[in-house]
Protein backbone atom coordinates (compact mmCIF):
# COMPACT_ATOMS: atom_id res chain seq x y z
CA UNK A 1 0.00 0.00 0.00
CA UNK A 2 1.48 3.58 -1.10
CA UNK A 3 1.77 5.89 1.42
CA UNK A 4 -0.06 8.98 1.00
CA UNK A 5 2.30 11.43 3.15
CA UNK A 6 4.19 13.82 1.36
CA UNK A 7 8.01 13.23 1.37
CA UNK A 8 9.84 16.84 1.02
CA UNK A 9 13.79 15.04 0.96
CA UNK A 10 15.44 15.40 -2.26
CA UNK A 11 17.15 11.89 -1.32
CA UNK A 12 13.79 10.21 -1.05
CA UNK A 13 11.94 11.70 -3.90
CA UNK A 14 14.72 10.71 -6.40
CA UNK A 15 14.46 7.14 -5.08
CA UNK A 16 10.50 7.05 -4.91
CA UNK A 17 10.89 7.96 -8.16
CA UNK A 18 13.38 5.28 -9.86
CA UNK A 19 12.47 2.33 -7.50
CA UNK A 20 8.72 2.92 -8.70
CA UNK A 21 6.77 0.14 -10.41
CA UNK A 22 5.08 0.04 -13.74
CA UNK A 23 1.99 0.73 -12.82
CA UNK A 24 3.29 4.06 -11.09
CA UNK A 25 5.90 4.66 -13.64
CA UNK A 26 2.89 5.05 -16.28
CA UNK A 27 1.12 7.87 -14.45
CA UNK A 28 4.66 9.96 -14.90
CA UNK A 29 4.07 9.93 -18.42
CA UNK A 30 1.07 11.97 -18.10
CA UNK A 31 1.04 14.72 -20.63
CA UNK A 32 -1.53 17.94 -21.62
CA UNK A 33 -4.00 17.53 -24.46
CA UNK A 34 -4.13 19.66 -27.17
CA UNK A 35 -7.03 22.24 -26.93
CA UNK A 36 -9.30 20.76 -29.60
CA UNK A 37 -8.66 16.82 -27.78
CA UNK A 38 -9.33 18.91 -24.53
CA UNK A 39 -12.82 20.16 -25.77
CA UNK A 40 -13.82 16.77 -27.24
CA UNK A 41 -12.95 14.26 -24.47
CA UNK A 42 -13.22 16.59 -21.35
CA UNK A 43 -9.23 15.48 -20.53
CA UNK A 44 -6.45 17.51 -19.05
CA UNK A 45 -4.24 15.17 -19.05
CA UNK A 46 -3.56 11.69 -20.43
CA UNK A 47 -0.67 8.80 -20.43
CA UNK A 48 1.65 9.06 -23.60
CA UNK A 49 2.07 5.81 -26.13
CA UNK A 50 3.83 4.68 -29.11
CA UNK A 51 1.58 5.49 -32.19
CA UNK A 52 0.48 9.46 -30.78
CA UNK A 53 1.62 11.83 -32.45
CA UNK A 54 2.81 15.10 -30.22
CA UNK A 55 4.03 18.76 -30.55
CA UNK A 56 7.76 19.90 -28.48
CA UNK A 57 6.91 23.12 -26.57
CA UNK A 58 9.71 23.81 -24.74
CA UNK A 59 13.78 22.80 -25.46
CA UNK A 60 15.94 23.35 -28.30
CA UNK A 61 13.74 21.23 -30.32
CA UNK A 62 10.38 23.19 -29.63
CA UNK A 63 7.72 23.29 -32.24
CA UNK A 64 8.88 20.04 -34.03
CA UNK A 65 6.26 17.20 -34.54
CA UNK A 66 6.10 13.84 -34.88
CA UNK A 67 4.99 10.04 -33.82
CA UNK A 68 6.28 8.44 -30.27
CA UNK A 69 8.38 5.04 -31.83
CA UNK A 70 9.70 4.46 -28.53
CA UNK A 71 9.32 4.67 -24.55
CA UNK A 72 11.80 4.45 -22.25
CA UNK A 73 10.15 3.65 -18.68
CA UNK A 74 13.35 3.09 -16.90
CA UNK A 75 14.80 6.33 -17.65
CA UNK A 76 11.46 8.80 -17.77
CA UNK A 77 12.09 9.43 -21.51
CA UNK A 78 10.31 9.04 -25.25
CA UNK A 79 11.47 9.24 -28.62
CA UNK A 80 9.51 10.90 -31.46
CA UNK A 81 10.09 9.90 -35.09
CA UNK A 82 12.20 12.23 -37.49
CA UNK A 83 13.91 13.85 -33.83
CA UNK A 84 17.56 12.98 -34.43
CA UNK A 85 20.93 14.03 -33.93
CA UNK A 86 24.36 13.19 -35.77
CA UNK A 87 27.23 11.58 -33.54
CA UNK A 88 30.86 12.68 -33.94
CA UNK A 89 31.28 9.32 -35.85
CA UNK A 90 28.82 10.36 -37.93
CA UNK A 91 26.10 7.67 -36.73
CA UNK A 92 22.54 9.40 -36.55
CA UNK A 93 20.54 8.61 -32.64
CA UNK A 94 17.22 9.99 -31.60
CA UNK A 95 17.01 12.53 -29.32
CA UNK A 96 15.32 11.88 -25.75
CA UNK A 97 12.80 14.06 -24.51
CA UNK A 98 10.83 14.22 -21.16
CA UNK A 99 6.80 13.37 -21.33
CA UNK A 100 6.27 16.57 -19.82
CA UNK A 101 7.93 19.23 -22.38
CA UNK A 102 5.62 17.47 -24.99
CA UNK A 103 1.76 18.09 -25.89
CA UNK A 104 -0.71 15.36 -27.61
CA UNK A 105 -1.70 16.45 -30.50
CA UNK A 106 -3.52 13.22 -31.27
CA UNK A 107 -4.00 10.16 -29.73
CA UNK A 108 -4.10 6.32 -31.09
CA UNK A 109 -7.30 4.63 -30.08
CA UNK A 110 -6.68 1.01 -31.41
CA UNK A 111 -6.68 -0.25 -27.86
CA UNK A 112 -10.52 -1.12 -26.52
CA UNK A 113 -9.12 0.05 -22.81
CA UNK A 114 -7.99 3.19 -23.49
CA UNK A 115 -11.24 4.65 -24.62
CA UNK A 116 -12.99 3.13 -22.06
CA UNK A 117 -10.25 4.96 -19.74
CA UNK A 118 -10.97 8.38 -21.55
CA UNK A 119 -15.33 7.52 -21.70
CA UNK A 120 -14.84 7.25 -18.26
CA UNK A 121 -12.78 10.25 -17.39
CA UNK A 122 -15.66 12.14 -19.42
CA UNK A 123 -18.71 10.98 -17.54
CA UNK A 124 -16.84 11.61 -14.59
CA UNK A 125 -15.82 15.49 -15.92
CA UNK A 126 -19.65 16.08 -17.13
CA UNK A 127 -21.02 15.30 -13.95
CA UNK A 128 -21.69 18.54 -11.62
CA UNK A 129 -20.02 18.92 -8.42
CA UNK A 130 -21.91 18.43 -5.69
CA UNK A 131 -21.13 20.89 -2.95
CA UNK A 132 -21.73 19.37 0.19
CA UNK A 133 -23.04 22.36 3.10
CA UNK A 134 -22.94 21.56 6.84
CA UNK A 135 -26.37 22.20 8.40
CA UNK A 136 -25.97 25.51 10.51
CA UNK A 137 -26.46 24.72 14.35
CA UNK A 138 -30.06 26.37 15.50
CA UNK A 139 -28.89 28.48 17.89
CA UNK A 140 -31.60 27.99 20.87
CA UNK A 141 -33.09 31.58 21.60
CA UNK A 142 -32.12 32.37 25.04
CA UNK A 143 -35.09 34.33 27.31
CA UNK A 144 -34.50 38.50 27.37
CA UNK A 145 -33.64 39.06 30.92
CA UNK A 146 -35.12 42.20 32.43
CA UNK A 147 -32.98 45.42 31.89
CA UNK A 148 -32.77 47.63 35.26
CA UNK A 149 -33.19 51.37 34.64
CA UNK A 150 -30.96 53.43 36.84
CA UNK A 151 -31.52 56.60 37.67
CA UNK A 152 -28.35 59.52 36.98
CA UNK A 153 -27.76 61.24 40.13
CA UNK A 154 -27.05 64.75 40.48
CA UNK A 155 -23.68 65.83 40.38
CA UNK A 156 -21.64 67.17 43.11
CA UNK A 157 -18.74 69.40 43.44
CA UNK A 158 -15.70 68.47 44.91
CA UNK A 159 -14.75 70.40 47.87
CA UNK A 160 -11.43 72.02 48.23
CA UNK A 161 -8.62 70.55 50.15
CA UNK A 162 -6.13 72.71 51.75
CA UNK A 163 -2.55 71.72 52.66
CA UNK A 164 -3.22 72.00 56.53
CA UNK A 165 -6.29 69.49 56.32
CA UNK A 166 -4.07 67.27 54.40
CA UNK A 167 -1.72 67.61 56.98
CA UNK A 168 -3.84 66.60 60.01
CA UNK A 169 -5.24 63.79 58.07
CA UNK A 170 -1.49 62.40 57.22
CA UNK A 171 -0.80 62.43 60.98
CA UNK A 172 -3.88 61.24 62.05
CA UNK A 173 -3.27 58.22 60.07
CA UNK A 174 0.19 57.92 61.31
CA UNK A 175 -0.92 57.53 64.94
CA UNK A 176 -3.70 55.22 63.82
CA UNK A 177 -0.64 52.55 62.18
CA UNK A 178 0.97 50.40 64.59
CA UNK A 179 4.75 50.76 64.96
CA UNK A 180 6.79 47.94 63.58
CA UNK A 181 7.74 45.07 66.61
CA UNK A 182 11.66 45.09 67.42
CA UNK A 183 14.13 42.89 65.62
CA UNK A 184 15.68 39.98 67.32
CA UNK A 185 19.26 41.91 67.47
CA UNK A 186 17.75 44.33 69.53
CA UNK A 187 15.70 42.46 71.92
CA UNK A 188 19.04 40.21 72.75
CA UNK A 189 21.16 41.24 76.22
CA UNK A 190 24.17 42.20 75.47
CA UNK A 191 26.97 39.44 75.95
CA UNK A 192 29.22 39.46 79.61
CA UNK A 193 32.78 39.67 78.72
CA UNK A 194 34.48 36.51 79.81
CA UNK A 195 38.09 35.70 80.45
CA UNK A 196 39.53 34.63 77.09
CA UNK A 197 37.59 37.40 75.28
CA UNK A 198 39.06 39.95 77.76
CA UNK A 199 43.01 38.04 77.21
CA UNK A 200 41.76 38.54 73.43
CA UNK A 201 40.91 42.11 73.87
CA UNK A 202 44.11 43.08 75.98
CA UNK A 203 46.67 40.71 73.02
CA UNK A 204 44.81 43.30 70.69
CA UNK A 205 45.55 46.61 72.71
CA UNK A 206 49.31 45.66 73.06
CA UNK A 207 49.97 44.98 69.31
CA UNK A 208 48.25 48.68 68.25
CA UNK A 209 50.81 50.23 70.99
CA UNK A 210 53.67 48.40 68.90
CA UNK A 211 52.54 49.55 65.64
CA UNK A 212 52.39 53.15 66.96
CA UNK A 213 55.26 52.91 68.57
CA UNK A 214 56.87 51.73 65.47
CA UNK A 215 55.78 54.37 63.32
CA UNK A 216 57.00 57.21 65.44
CA UNK A 217 59.10 59.76 63.77
CA UNK A 218 63.26 59.49 64.36
CA UNK A 219 62.93 56.01 64.75
CA UNK A 220 64.09 53.78 62.04
CA UNK A 221 63.48 50.03 61.67
CA UNK A 222 67.24 47.99 61.33
CA UNK A 223 67.88 46.03 58.55
CA UNK A 224 67.57 42.66 58.81
CA UNK A 225 70.48 40.53 58.43
CA UNK A 226 71.07 37.34 57.14
CA UNK A 227 72.52 34.54 59.15
CA UNK A 228 75.36 33.20 57.54
CA UNK A 229 75.63 28.97 57.09
CA UNK A 230 77.59 26.89 59.25
CA UNK A 231 80.15 25.35 57.27
CA UNK A 232 79.77 21.80 57.08
CA UNK A 233 83.09 20.08 58.38
CA UNK A 234 84.28 17.14 56.12
CA UNK A 235 86.73 14.60 57.08
CA UNK A 236 90.19 15.12 55.37
CA UNK A 237 91.12 12.80 52.86
CA UNK A 238 94.55 10.93 53.61
CA UNK A 239 96.60 9.21 50.74
CA UNK A 240 96.65 5.25 51.21
CA UNK A 241 92.40 5.71 51.98
CA UNK A 242 93.43 5.03 55.51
Amino acid sequence: MRSTETVTKPSKQRKMLYQATDHIRHRFFATHLSPELRASHLVKTFPVRSGDTVRVMRGDHKGFEGKVTRIAKRKYRIYVDGLTREKVDGTTIFVPIHPSKVMIINLSLDDKWRKKILERKRLLQAKPKEIRRKPKEKQMAEPEQPVEIIEAKPHVAEKKVTEEQRAEEEKSLLEKTPLPEKTRAEEKPPRKKTTQTKKKTSKKAAARETRAESKEPGKEKKPRTEKKKPKRKTAKRTEGGE
